[in-house]
């Protein structure tokens, strides 16, 4: 990762990511460089998440051999208000009902500040140091589908943390019943939790049976990867059309099919623009990169929220 440490650049820090089945924490140094990495189960409930966040942030130290002194940055799913610190309908990790006060939680028992954001927009700011540009949209393909935006340097949010939330775009009349209670959603074809519905496997995630299979000529395959990739297209010309960034960083866990899924996007992203002269020129497929494979884009992310 050498070509992007430049625009990782600062004092040291560190960062947590907090998922429903593992708590990932990093130690990042001056020059971007990760100098430690720790990777425990996550608990569920209030207790469980804190006690999972100090049990990571203790390896951490002991791998570095020394305190961490430093403010923590902390990516986290669900509902998060950064002036409070708290979080809310984080369902995967057991949270639900009151505001959950995370931030202070976890400043009194690792000892240091601590700035918690939502996991996805932590993300986006790791996107925007990668591709150094101030303006990023971060679509995570993961067991949802969500993207974070970053505009004029900045994370946009919205009004009720809801900016980004393109899963929940109604796109096809006739879909499936999404979880959020709308018909045809976008998260409804092109997720994790779509594509394991399409394409059930016994075992490890579907996408890479799904994406081997289509390339060997499985015509069912070829479909049901179609209709992902074309789902995943469509919210990237979405978001192109509302906030056409200068760049596209495409993640999440689904994504570590690698250049096979970027190649798929593109090819559907071009059709889609073959009928429509004005969406060609928009030239979406040429702003379009993927985050490295096995890259802890989160993680990092938050620790240049710590950072910064």
């Amino acid at each position: 990762m050498d070509a992007v440490r430049p625009a990782l650049a600062g004092t040291r820090s560190v960062g947590l990511d907090i998922g429903g089945t593992k708590t990932h924490g990093v130690v990042l140094g001056e020059d971007g460089e990760i100098l430690a990495q720790a990777r425990k189960s996550t608990r569920s409930g209030a207790e469980g998440v804190v006690g999972s966040a100090a049990r990571v942030f203790e390896a951490l130290a002991k791998e570095i051999g020394e305190p961490l002194i430093c403010r923590v940055g902390v990516g986290v799913p669900g509902l998060v208000d950064t002036e409070r610190g708290t979080l809310r309908h984080a369902v995967n990790l057991g949270v639900n009902g009151d505001d959950l006060p995370l931030r202070d939680l976890l400043a009194i028992r690792l000892g240091v500040p601590v700035v918690v954001e939502n996991d996805v927009n932590v993300a986006a700011l790791a996107a925007r140091a990668l591709v150094e540009a101030d303006d990023v949209v971060y679509l995570s393909v993961g067991t949802g589908l969500a993207a974070g935006l970053v505009i004029d340097g900045r994370l946009r949010r919205g009004e009720h943390g809801a900016a980004g939330e393109i899963g929940h775009l109604p796109i096809d009349p006739a879909g499936a019943e999404c979880g959020c209670g709308q018909v045809g959603c976008l998260e409804t074809i092109a997720s994790g939790r779509a594509l394991a519905r399409a394409w059930p496997t016994p075992d490890g995630p579907p996408a890479a049976d799904l994406f081997a299979a289509a390339a060997d000529g499985d015509v069912k395959a070829i479909a049901v990867r179609d209709r992902f990739c074309w789902g995943v297209a469509c919210a990237i010309r979405a978001l192109g059309l509302t906030i056409d960034p200068e760049r596209i960083v495409l993640g999440g866990g689904v994504s570590e099919v690698g250049e096979p899924l970027r190649v798929e996007v593109v090819r559907q992203l071009r059709s889609l623009g073959e009928g429509s002269p004005f969406l060609d020129s928009l030239g979406l497929a040429d702003r379009l990169s993927m985050v490295p494979q096995h890259y802890p884009l989160a993680t990092v992310g938050a620790a240049i929220l710590g950072r910064d």
